[in-house]
């Protein structure tokens, strides 16, 4: 059987080292998500749920339908997501 996964809107930023960059996926745009952790060499790191998870630079840190924040990389996301326009709020609108 084969299965399609359905469409949903995601918010997502690309990684580029700049940490006001994430900001864009908090919801009040000021607290820093307690799941990503930049350490002392300015690598970022992601608490998923799955474990730890590091995060490149050029690769995206998508905040998940549960409020979960993950890392893709970027190949993969340019051949797994599309840019939405701003009124599209959900999967079922056009």
């Amino acid at each position: 059987m084969k299965y399609r996964k359905k469409p949903i809107v995601i918010d997502a930023v690309q990684w580029d080292g700049n940490p006001d960059s994430v900001f864009a996926l908090t919801d009040s745009g000021e607290d820093w998500p307690q799941e990503l952790h930049i350490d002392q060499h300015g690598h970022l790191k992601i608490a998923t749920l799955e474990g730890i998870v590091w995060c490149h630079p050029g690769s995206w840190i998508i905040r998940g339908v549960k409020g979960e924040f993950y890392p893709c990389a970027d190949e993969v996301f340019q051949a797994t997501y599309e840019p939405v326009s701003p009124a599209a709020t959900c999967g079922w609108c056009k």
